[in-house]
């Protein structure tokens, strides 16, 4: 079948749909009779403060969204040299100084002038991970992978900053040892 006759099949459909449209928008307007129950639309949510209009989400502070926001003062980055602990095994480590204004670009690398293999002896800080030198066919490179290059795009500076949203979360090392604290 070509597409003309598709179209012309379509067309002897038309009036139909029209039709069915036209009574299915009469049917709405319509009032129910008393037998009927009446179909209400659904309620707002309730909010916590009972203004549903005005209720807001935490990261707002709940300001009504019709006032402005005076900003939080910026979250100081945690700049003490002290390794933290990991929340699952192979988690990137986090960087535990300041990386304002630190190059990382296709011709440059700041964070390597420290954590290469031959200069983090110097610098005391932790060599790059043997895994960041393998391309994605596992075979060892002399260089860092392109793959593994842009540090910051997995490992991330802390800072002070006040949580916006709880979290409970346990690493499996703190739910092993709780199971056999009550196991004991």
């Amino acid at each position: 079948m070509s597409a003309r006759d598709e179209v012309i099949r379509m067309r002897a459909f038309l009036p139909l749909l029209l039709l069915l449209a036209a009574v299915a928008l009469g049917a709405c307007d319509r009032t129910p009779s008393k037998s009927e129950p009446e179909i209400r639309p659904p309620s707002p949510p309730i909010s916590a403060r009972g203004d549903a209009a005005r209720d807001i989400d935490p990261l707002r502070r709940n300001v009504p969204i019709d006032v402005e926001v005076s900003p939080l003062p910026m979250a100081r980055v945690e700049n003490f040299d002290v390794r933290r602990g990991r929340a699952y095994p192979m988690q990137p480590p986090t960087i535990p100084h300041s990386v304002d204004g630190y190059q990382v670009d296709l011709n440059s690398n700041r964070c390597m002038v420290c954590h290469s293999r031959a200069n983090a002896a110097q610098f005391q800080a932790p060599e790059v991970s043997v895994t960041h030198y393998m391309d994605r066919d596992d075979q060892f490179l002399a260089t860092v992978s392109p793959r593994r290059y842009f540090c910051m795009q997995c490992h991330v500076v802390q800072t002070d900053a006040t949580r916006l949203v709880a979290n409970e979360f346990v690493d499996i090392d703190t739910l092993l040892r709780q199971e056999m604290e009550q196991r004991q």
